[in-house]
């Protein structure tokens, strides 16, 4: 069971996770809930590293476990944001681009690695790398930082879909 979920988790959190982020972005949910959340993805990523670490050691696994890696730092940084005063903004921002770009990268390396699949991962990566640029834009008062975030949903979640579904 613990490789089942470790395998098939990730096809279900990913799309929650961008949707729980819209619903924050529209006011839908208070800043205690997305503290929490930060709080349970840390766990998660914590209990996917320390399960999977032996098993992504090499291939595209090997860039996944990396993405985890920097994404728990990233995603502690937006833990600090909530208990800081000073820089909490910078820390937040930090955390959601991260966690933007981070799959992106670990999409556009799968993409490379798997012939067979290029075209899912690569397409993946660039709608998932629009949003990012999208959502940046908006933070400039260009652009909605809701298409960027929906953007960024799908992108993460076609990829992530098609790994649970491929292996």
């Amino acid at each position: 069971m613990l490789k089942q979920l470790r395998e098939s988790g990730p096809g279900l959190l990913v799309p929650l996770a961008w949707l729980f982020v819209a619903a924050a972005d529209v006011g839908a949910v208070g800043s205690r809930s997305i503290f929490i959340a930060h709080l349970v993805m840390a766990g998660f990523i914590a209990f996917f590293l320390a399960t999977g670490w032996a098993d992504m050691s090499t291939g595209a696994l090997a860039g996944w476990r990396a993405v985890m890696v920097v994404g728990l730092a990233v995603t502690l940084a937006g833990v600090a944001g909530f208990l800081v005063e000073t820089g909490s903004t910078a820390l937040w921002t930090t955390s959601l681009v991260g966690w933007m770009l981070l799959p992106a990268a670990g999409l556009a390396d799968t993409g490379r690695r798997l012939d067979e699949a290029a075209e899912v991962y690569l397409g993946s990566a660039a709608i998932a790398g629009l949003g990012a640029v999208v959502y940046l834009l908006s933070l400039a008062g260009m652009g909605s930082g809701l298409a960027g975030l929906a953007f960024v949903g799908v992108g993460q979640t076609v990829g992530i879909v098609d790994a649970v579904v491929r292996f």
